[in-house]
């Protein structure tokens, strides 16, 4: 439970501690004109890889790059255009403070991330924020604890106070995340999931019932749509022939336009499928005719969407 309490409290004196210098840093990486690289080295490191990642998902272009690897000519992916924001609790590991004299002579802005004000980090960097004092959650106060915890809050915070300035929303994460659930339900079109030409079932006027039943039970859609000269007509899904078979009709020769709903719901196939889904859940429906322009162009099914991963 301590250890607990050390980094709940290590958390309250740095909210405390955020002020001017926080909000130029912010302000550096809105500015910025390259790329924002984070680096560090061990658990900081560590802590790093992920505030990169974090900035990159809430539009800020940023990497995380190894401090050893960056000695070894990984320096070459940093240039003058760029922010780097170094993290060293001590500001005196060896592989850090080492890229100092690199990154003055290739031009690119450095931010000391510290605890230790009077250290070669801190001293050396063009920006600078210095955590306050406090324990370390190890009983040894020893183990990057309390330390890891406030830095990666402090870089998260630096990520999404930026995105609150670019105005990063919805539709910005989603176009960074399209195999996430809300990227997939922002991104996602009806064209993009739906049923075209030779997978779609499709009769012309005339056709006779038990034929149109063949159409329907081969292509799986739980519909046929009837369709001439690239005219949806109506359509006749597997509710309506249930209905149908239900009141003795001739299976055998009456035809398929007597049974058909002739004023179907349709959609584009450029509406998002997340609509295409509330109108299919609002009309207790499970497939739709796709129209663009007067031409009948797909089929779109309601487990087609959900099968997706896009649910509302």
């Amino acid at each position: 439970m301590l250890g607990s309490v050390n980094e709940i409290a290590a958390m309250e004196l740095v909210k405390n501690s955020l002020d001017s210098r926080f909000e130029d840093i912010v302000k550096l990486i809105c500015e910025c004109k390259g790329k924002v690289v984070i680096t560090g080295m061990g658990k900081p490191g560590h802590i790093g890889t992920k505030i990169a990642a974090t900035m990159a998902s809430l539009g800020t272009p940023s990497f995380f790059l190894h401090p050893a690897e960056a000695l070894h000519g990984d320096l070459g992916m940093i240039d003058k255009k760029d922010v780097v924001i170094a993290i060293s609790f001590s500001g005196e590991s060896e592989e850090v403070t080492r890229l100092i004299p690199s990154l003055k002579l290739i031009g690119a802005t450095l931010v000391g991330i510290s605890g230790n004000p009077t250290s070669t980090l801190i001293s050396c960097s063009d920006y600078s924020f210095v955590f306050p004092p406090f324990k370390e959650a190890c009983a040894m106060n020893l183990a990057p604890t309390s330390s890891t915890t406030v830095a990666l809050a402090f870089g998260d915070a630096l990520a999404v106070c930026a995105s609150k300035i670019y105005g990063f929303n919805e539709k910005n994460f989603a176009l960074f995340h399209p195999a996430g659930a809300l990227g997939k339900k922002l991104i996602t079109r009806v064209k993009d999931l739906m049923k075209t030409d030779e997978e779609n079932s499709v009769v012309c006027s005339g056709t006779l019932l038990k034929d149109a039943i063949v159409v329907m039970s081969k292509k799986a859609l739980g519909v046929v749509n009837i369709v001439d000269d690239k005219k949806l007509l109506g359509i006749f899904t597997d509710g309506d022939l249930r209905r149908a078979l239900s009141k003795e009709i001739d299976v055998y020769n009456i035809v398929i336009d007597e049974l058909m709903v002739k004023t179907p719901t349709t959609v584009s196939s450029n509406m998002m499928a997340i609509e295409a889904l509330k109108i299919m859940i609002d009309k207790s429906i499970s497939v739709l005719p796709v129209v663009d322009d007067d031409n009948f162009v797909g089929t779109i099914t309601i487990n087609h969407i959900t099968g997706a991963g896009i649910v509302l």
